[in-house]
């Protein structure tokens, strides 16, 4: 029997009290696991249920998905009244919170031919009918390689998609799209199908460009945001970069949350990396303090890839396709080098090496990888320089490819931070340059030493065709998503399939 939780852990044990009182449970179910809480009295009695079995309600999701709380409960009382053991239950991960349909601010919204108004309508301006729909039962296994050591909870992430219910009318939704941070191939693909799915799939009626990162939200001359339309975003995934232009800090959560409320913005996407996921959590509370009807959608950004649980992040092939082209120079020049030729490739990645390692990989012409993951030995019979002067022997030539972020364990910490609020990194690539040279300078070797930095070159390219499919995927489903009431979370590709997480990017350390 499997189970789906939320985001509370209590012991199996502590359950049995509440599923022992059946005629007392079964009051809360209409004929199915699937049954809607209506009434505020049951509401009332199940949250105590819920405290008395080990519980901990959340102020801000104690009304998420009802009928993911019901659901648990069913399977739980069944699990209990039957002598199987359990091995296949499921808990959500991340759970994301819903508005409620409490939050509708205008009963025009609603279909008023219903006499039920406990639900949202269904969209009238676009038919899925060539597709179906995805519900709240919909999961995506995180765990998917089971091992004997792993335990028998499952995780499982929210499977993301359209949804039969909207929270919000169409074409009475204002949104807006903002890009943080540094660049990434797939940029404009975002912000081109966040626009083509909001005014064409959903019929909304304004997109608004926020310019320039959070500045824009400050009201600043050079700043002011545009109206995004179909024919404005029709040809910008040609280019690298953004259209929106991107930037760090301006973060002014009064200031932003006075701009939604100005130009009545029900959904706000936000294209960033960890940073930036923090802020849209900043947002997501502040909103929900004023009793604000807006979703927040969060779509990570970083070619470096190290976000967890993803498959990978958008535009990391693109730039690994570009690094190779830097790659394919540096052995074209040592190889043309005599007697013996060595030169050395630094690319981005300032604590994960997925970059660097996998463009070394995809060209298959580098003889020493150097990435923040492993310590760099130098000296010795096991240490680089070593292996170089005996790879160089051999076929007069060698490429090693470092990322920025490798060998803080010999150049000792970062000094400082920059004005962007990013770790200095130390000159690895110039170091491992000048420390070939003096090697082979002590052997009495003649070896011309040469040094590539394509630095922001590799990110600055249009997004190759993967990418693009990819960047369509995850804009597609981040307006799903927000159209159905889901707030503060993530949209990702995880198991080769579109998930939702609530803003697993945000949990990561700076």
């Amino acid at each position: 029997m499997a189970t789906i939780k939320l985001e509370y852990d209590p012991l199996l044990e502590n359950v049995r009290t509440m599923v022992q009182e059946q005629e007392t449970i079964n009051h809360f179910f209409r004929g199915s696991s699937h049954g809607i809480l209506n009434q505020e009295e049951d509401r009332a009695q199940l949250e105590g249920y819920l405290s008395r079995a080990g519980f901990e309600a959340h102020t801000e999701e104690h009304l998420v998905v009802k009928k993911v709380f019901v659901a648990k409960l069913e399977s739980l009382r069944e699990y209990f009244s039957s002598d199987n053991t359990c091995n296949s239950r499921v808990e959500l991960f991340k759970p994301i919170p819903v508005h409620p349909p409490k939050y509708f601010q205008d009963q025009k919204d609603w279909d008023t031919s219903r006499t039920d108004l406990s639900e949202p309508t269904s969209s009238q301006c676009i038919s899925f009918d060539y597709n179906e729909y995805f519900s709240d039962d919909d999961v995506v296994y995180l765990d998917v390689v089971r091992t004997p050591e792993l335990v028998s909870l499952s995780r499982a992430f929210v499977r993301a998609g359209p949804r039969e219910l909207l929270h919000f009318s169409p074409s009475r939704v204002n949104a807006a799209i903002v890009t943080c941070g540094g660049l990434s191939p797939g940029i404009n693909n975002v912000i081109r199908e966040l626009t083509h799915s909001l005014c064409s799939a959903y019929g909304a009626n304004q997109v608004w460009g926020i310019r320039g990162g959070f500045r824009g939200f400050l009201g600043l001359k050079d700043f002011e945001p545009i109206l995004l339309t179909n024919e404005f975003v029709e040809d910008i995934h040609h280019e690298g970069g953004t259209v929106l232009r991107s930037g760090r800090g301006g973060f002014d959560i009064e200031k932003i949350v006075c701009f939604l409320q100005e130009k009545d913005i029900s959904q706000l996407y936000v294209i960033g990396g960890d940073g930036t996921h923090r802020a849209i959590l900043s947002i997501h509370e502040e909103c929900m303090k004023q009793n604000l009807n807006v979703s927040l959608v969060g779509i990570p950004k970083t070619i470096d890839n190290d976000v967890d649980y993803i498959d990978r992040s958008f535009g990391f092939l693109s730039s690994v396709e570009a690094a190779q082209a830097s790659i394919r120079t540096a052995k074209t020049e040592s190889m043309c080098v005599s007697p013996r030729g060595i030169t050395v490739v630094k690319l981005m990645g300032r604590s994960a090496g997925y970059l660097t390692a996998y463009a070394a990989l995809g060209s298959g012409d580098v003889d020493c990888v150097l990435i923040p993951e492993v310590p760099i030995i130098l000296e010795g019979q096991d240490g680089i320089l070593h292996f170089l002067e005996k790879r160089v022997e051999e076929k007069k030539y060698a490429v090693v490819v470092v990322a920025e972020g490798a060998g803080e364990e010999i150049l000792g910490p970062p000094p400082g931070k920059d004005n962007r609020g990013n770790k200095k990194l130390p000159p690895i690539g110039e170091y491992i340059k000048t420390k070939i040279q003096e090697h082979f300078h002590e052997k009495g070797l003649e070896c011309t030493v040469r040094y590539i930095d394509p630095s922001y070159m590799v990110r600055s390219v249009p997004a190759n065709a993967l990418d693009t499919v990819y960047c369509t995927e995850l804009a597609q489903n981040a307006v799903h998503g927000a159209m159905c009431g889901y707030t503060a979370f993530s949209v990702e590709i995880g198991s080769k399939r579109v998930i939702v997480g609530k803003s697993l990017v945000a949990d990561r350390t700076a």
